[in-house]
């Protein structure tokens, strides 16, 4: 199998850098941990070896300017035992497999607002070798398409985006080409899964994935854009995702968050025949859907409120109902009334416009 330690490396001028990038002592004990400290000198970012694991983060009391300071810092870390025990991730896949925590996008509706501790610094994995090799522990395990009579044919999927999006940090670390590497040579029914706001692909197209890792685009039409900063445009992520798919990569498409704001019928029927376009005449496409509507929890509204003050994104109780988790918490969602239109729109669009995608859920 490949080894996680040299990874391809791409000179993408346009990927995100952070401003500085501090690094454990027990990390650079990995040669993954250290391959991520030199790319990052080569790249001229600011490297701050600490003395030991805790992370010193030194931010600023003003909360806005810690808010930017913790956002364009990156940490080598380790990932203790607790983080390797894997977690199931309903209902995108049987087991979510962390690379890395935190994202640098600047998104008014993050999903990780609330979730993640502390300052929202991106937190990288230098033991990746470790994470990838407890993979084969949970083989045939899970309940999402290992025993699911209608995705079984995905084999065991691994979920590596929910804490992060790995290919916004590819060009520092590398982790997301060693594990579809690490996928492609085991021999076995299995599934990397990954979606991301970002499309510098290019350091995947050449890896010999052997179809065992899918990439969906997160996307979301222009009228909604100015929530989602920091990220690539939607027409270089529906490139991207052509590119991959060209590779023979199977590709898929998360619509999220879905906002039920006005004017929302137009731009997703916009968005769903630019997705038809960009994939259009791809030989053999397999092509998935997700579709996610937005919510939110009191805890993230605080924590997005705080982050992104005067946002237009709304988070008011037209049009929601409080639901609550199997976990005891509350959220919430859009009304049965607007879900019901929402849902009936996009089976519909979809149909039409990409006829040939597998709907996988609807949230």
């Amino acid at each position: 199998m490949a080894s996680a330690a040299n990874p391809a490396v791409t000179d993408d001028r346009a990927a995100w850098r952070p401003r500085r990038l501090l690094v454990t002592r027990s990390a650079m004990t990995f040669a993954h941990g250290r391959a991520i400290v030199q790319r990052s000198e080569a790249r001229g970012v600011e490297v701050v070896a600490l003395p030991g694991d805790r992370l010193a983060l030194d931010l600023p009391d003003d909360p806005r300017r810690a808010y930017a300071a913790a956002k364009s810092t990156l940490a080598v870390v380790v990932a203790p035992p607790s983080k390797r025990r894997l977690q199931p991730i309903a209902p995108s896949a049987d087991w979510r497999v962390d690379l890395a925590e935190g994202c640098p996008a600047h998104c008014s509706y993050c999903y990780l607002a609330g979730s993640l501790k502390g300052p929202p610094i991106t937190r990288v994995y230098a033991n990746l070798d470790e994470i990838l090799d407890g993979l084969a522990a949970y083989l045939g395990q899970g309940t999402i398409t290992s025993r699911n009579r209608d995705r079984v044919h995905e084999g065991t999927t691994f979920e590596a985006s929910c804490y992060t999006d790995p290919l916004a940090l590819e060009p520092i670390t590398g982790s997301l080409s060693a594990a579809i590497a690490r996928f492609g040579g085991w021999e076995a029914p299995v599934q990397l899964r990954f979606t991301t706001k970002f499309a510098d692909v290019g350091p995947l197209l050449g890896i010999d994935h052997q179809r065992r890792t899918r990439m969906r685009a997160s996307i979301n039409p222009r009228l909604f854009a100015r929530f989602e900063g920091g990220t690539a445009p939607v027409a270089e992520r529906l490139a991207a995702l052509r590119r991959m798919a060209m590779a023979g990569y199977p590709v898929g498409l998360t619509i999220a968050p879905i906002i039920a704001a006005e004017g929302w019928r137009q731009a997703y029927g916009e968005l769903l025949v630019d997705a038809g376009a960009a994939l259009q005449g791809v030989p053999g496409l397999d092509l998935t859907i997700e579709l996610i509507t937005h919510r939110f929890t009191s805890g993230s509204k605080a924590v997005l409120d705080s982050w992104y003050p005067g946002s237009s994104l709304d988070m008011g109780g037209t049009n929601r109902v409080t639901k609550r988790t199997k976990f005891g918490t509350e959220k919430q969602v859009y009304d049965v009334a607007t879900m019901r239109d929402l849902r009936g729109f996009f089976e519909e669009g979809i149909a039409s416009a990409l006829p040939s995608a597998r709907i996988l859920y609807w949230t």
